[in-house]
């Protein structure tokens, strides 16, 4: 494999050429944001988007994508307060996280906030007793296995439990419906089909109950630009408009999507400064540190997950294989050693390589100061 030289926006190279801030520090173009906001759209019509607020919570983000109309789902009270202060409505607030607490459901009740999702009978008294007439959610298993990033086991309820969830909320006077997750950076644009199915049949058994489901949470998946090809938003689109069609034909409910990732992780790139290269034995490859690691950002290259594209001043000479990692006196701090990474030979100590698409995860990972190393630095244009 040889390094591709990857070229950001016109603004990010711009502010990458002239300001220098001091590494490691991740800029942002919120106009990318917005441009795929729109894409976003026009690819899946009838779905409401509600912007995964964790992928990248910034107040420039938030203020962006509010003026594009955008919704959000939120997962704490924090959340939800940045996404108020960004100007956005209560009602546009979706609260996703499946595991809260009594007093923030409270909380958000207390705001507006009017969407719960849940995934267990105590979940749904919770939110039930506490945040009465509220619309649920209620979230079905999928395991996402085809995901670089599944989300599996800690979410989720069996479909015969999704129904009787969905049975006992409209009992109780909630509007009600079903999301499902394909597994973050979901390349494979088929993955909605078998997940699709189910949740038909969990309406058609709900509705047997005397509930009445009325609304389908796509969740999120849909890819950055990282490494490893993925299939264009279009294709994305066509397919998940064949899933539907396929589970409910012209009974189509109202539908939401809940994207992160793809919203803006590319729209930001990571700098950061070589520490340290090494080469620990001769035959094996150079290990190149960087002041970026596991405990600054990168924590989705957790079992070399999330296989980031870099770009070096150095591009364009040979290459060679490398480890790569974080510069913290940690083990664990080690971002890619089996992923086949080559980069130039001449790499060298003060060197630039950027981590590109790193404008989602990255900021909101970043730890408050492990080994006392500041937390990422984060500039938006």
């Amino acid at each position: 494999m040889t390094t591709q030289v990857v070229k950001p926006t016109t603004k990010l190279d711009q502010f990458l050429h002239e300001q220098r801030p001091p590494t490691p520090f991740v800029v942002v173009d919120v106009d990318v944001v917005a441009d795929r906001y729109h894409e976003l759209v026009t690819a899946l019509p009838a779905a409401v988007v509600y912007y995964a607020v964790k992928a990248n919570p910034a107040p420039a983000v938030l203020r962006r994508l509010v003026a594009v109309g955008s919704s959000f789902d939120v997962a704490s009270p924090a959340e939800i307060d940045l996404c108020l202060e960004a100007g956005a409505v209560a009602g546009s607030l979706s609260y996703g996280n499946t595991v809260k607490k009594r007093r923030d459901v409270a909380y958000a009740a207390s705001v507006g906030v009017t969407r719960y999702t849940v995934d267990a009978a105590e979940e749904l008294d919770k939110v039930l007793s506490v945040a009465p007439g509220s619309s649920v959610c209620v979230r079905v298993r999928y395991d996402g296995a085809t995901a670089d990033w599944p989300l599996t086991r800690k979410f989720g309820c069996t479909p015969d439990e999704a129904a009787r969830l969905l049975v006992d909320a409209t009992n109780a006077g909630s509007e009600c419906g079903i999301s499902f997750h394909v597994g973050s950076q979901q390349r494979n644009a088929a993955a909605w089909d078998e997940p699709l199915g189910v949740v038909a049949g969990v309406f058609d058994r709900a509705r047997d109950g005397g509930a009445a489901p009325s609304f389908v949470n796509l969740g999120g998946g849909l890819p950055g630009s990282y490494r490893e090809a993925a299939p264009s938003l279009g294709e994305y689109g066509t397919a998940i408009g064949k899933a539907l069609d396929g589970a409910f034909g012209d009974q189509l409910p109202d539908l939401m999507v809940e994207p992160g990732r793809y919203l803006v992780a590319d729209a930001g790139v990571l700098r950061s400064e070589v520490v340290l290269v090494a080469r620990r034995a001769p035959d094996e490859p150079r290990w190149v540190y960087l002041d970026c690691g596991k405990f600054h950002g990168l924590a989705e290259t957790m079992d070399e997950a999330i296989r980031y594209r870099l770009r070096t001043n150095r591009d364009g000479g040979p290459v060679g294989p490398v480890a790569i990692a974080g510069p913290t006196c940690d083990s664990a701090d080690v971002l890619y050693e089996k992923a086949d990474y080559q980069l130039p030979l001449e790499l060298a100590e003060g060197d630039m390589v950027d981590i590109m698409s790193a404008g989602a995860y990255t900021t909101t990972y970043s730890s408050v100061g492990f080994n006392g190393f500041a937390p990422l630095a984060e500039h938006y244009i």
